[in-house]
């Protein structure tokens, strides 16, 4: 199986808003991933463990979203500019169609990509983070930490979030801290994520949605039309598992799978069951 590094697969694309830089790995089908959110973040992270098995059998395509320090900042609201370039990102390169692995963040912008353009999707997996929470109190555990650490914005409470994703503690090594920490510091990466996670953003985000009457992206998943994978892990603290209902039960043609003994990492932590799971669900028909 070959080793895939950092600098042999990174590449870069010139849109209108911005240059947008990807991971490429891998022949085949193409197959889209986009990363979720949190200090530090970026595709490469989250992917980089999972690429080796999906690039001996798809075009493995890993996209840094805008505004996490390695793409251009388009300067609005991340998840919004990450819908925005997900779609540039797809007609740059003259995709036709894709499968997308989404993770938390990056399964809701895959979701408002497959119901604005169903024919440009073949199947989608995402992993945590959709729907809304139904037995357990909100924000979660892992966004309140996540808020703090976007309102004052030490080592520590960078830690502190890192250890609720996931349920194997020693995953958080003094290398993933540091790693996370270089990145999560960035000035840039900073201003760009308290537009999303500061309490006062959060807090403007549901106040204006209300005003203008927008349906939560939970309440239009019906008009997902792609087979649909959802992971989970059990013991998530970020996006608690009951948060899986709605989706589950809403989206026309999705099977839930959940992975006990994980958090929200669900390709990392439970990296091997995972690549199986979706392979499988990918190669169906």
């Amino acid at each position: 199986m070959p080793t895939y590094t950092y600098e042999d697969t990174l590449r870069e694309v010139t849109t209108k808003r911005g240059v947008l830089r990807y991971h490429e790995a891998g022949d085949g089908p193409p197959l889209l991933m986009l990363h979720g959110s949190g200090p530090g973040v970026s595709g490469w992270r989250n992917y980089r463990g999972n690429l080796a098995t999906f690039a001996q059998h798809y075009r493995c395509l890993v996209l840094e979203f805008p505004g996490f320090g390695i793409s251009d900042d388009f300067g609005g609201h991340p998840v919004i500019d990450a819908q925005a370039a997900t779609v540039e990102f797809v007609e740059a390169l003259g995709l036709e169609k894709v499968d997308i692995i989404g993770n938390s963040m990056g399964g809701g912008v895959a979701i408002n990509f497959a119901i604005n353009h169903p024919d440009r999707v073949g199947k989608l997996v995402t992993i945590g983070g959709i729907g809304t929470n139904i037995f357990s109190p909100g924000p979660s555990e892992g966004i309140r930490l996540l808020q703090e650490f976007y309102e004052d914005p030490t080592r520590q409470r960078l830690v502190d979030w890192l250890k609720a994703m996931v349920y194997d503690q020693s995953l958080v090594t003094e290398q993933l801290i540091e790693e996370r920490w270089a990145l999560a510091s960035d000035p840039q990466a900073l201003e760009s994520a308290r537009r999303m996670y500061s309490k006062a953003a959060y807090e403007a985000m549901m106040e204006m949605m209300r005003k203008v009457d927008v349906p939560m992206p939970w309440a239009v998943m019906h008009k997902l039309a792609a087979p649909t994978l959802l992971t989970w892990g059990r013991d998530d603290r970020v996006s608690p598992l009951d948060m899986s209902l709605i989706p589950m039960r809403t989206i026309p043609n999705a099977q839930l799978h959940v992975f006990p003994n994980c958090g929200h990492w669900v390709m990392i932590e439970a990296k091997g069951a995972f690549e199986r799971t979706v392979l499988a669900f990918l190669g169906e028909g």
